[in-house]
């Protein structure tokens, strides 16, 4: 019996067997390459997805699904609700929420050191991450560390950015 695949079922006797012929030991490889192929795609489009571990508040019952009024429900043309100023130390904690969320892929689990793919970011600006994070940019006069072009914008954390500057900025 075999799969699709045209490989043997896993499991059994057939586990403790070597393979018999060349042609068996290339089905097996190609398998086992497409399946780290099909991983590698996949974790790559979750991290250009820009995942984040942020957790929003649920709010009050009187605003849950459901229970929500038409008159209630927020629209494009409803006003902002009014912004909770933050403390300093709220501000980093969730500049540190969205470096864990977003940046450590490239940038390392620490800002202070290289990434593997990008620099060091401790102590990045305000207006440079504005530049780098909404259009791959360099602010005018600003001398990149590395040359490399990987980064793409990641316009979704506009709103993020004072805080991941006040976690930056913290570190220096």
């Amino acid at each position: 019996m075999t799969r699709a695949c045209g490989l043997a079922p896993l499991g059994g006797a057939d586990m403790l067997r070597p393979p018999q012929k060349e042609e068996e030991v290339l089905a097996q490889f190609r398998h086992g390459v497409r399946v780290a192929l099909a991983f590698g795609i996949g974790a790559a489009l979750a991290l250009s997805a820009g995942c984040s571990d942020d957790v929003q508040p649920t709010g009050t019952a009187s605003n849950q699904l459901g229970s929500a009024s038409p008159e209630t429900i927020p629209t494009a043309d409803s006003p902002r609700p009014d912004v909770v100023p933050q403390s300093q130390e709220q501000l980093i904690a969730e500049g540190r929420s969205v470096y864990n969320g977003n940046c450590i892929a490239c940038h390392g689990m620490n800002p202070s050191q290289d990434g593997a793919l990008g620099p060091a970011v401790a102590g990045a600006t305000l207006p440079l991450l504005e530049e780098r994070v909404m259009r791959s940019g360099y602010p005018e006069g600003y001398v990149p560390k590395r040359t490399s072009r990987v980064m793409i914008p990641l316009p979704h954390l506009e709103p993020k950015l004072p805080a991941l500057a006040a976690y930056l900025g913290s570190l220096e």
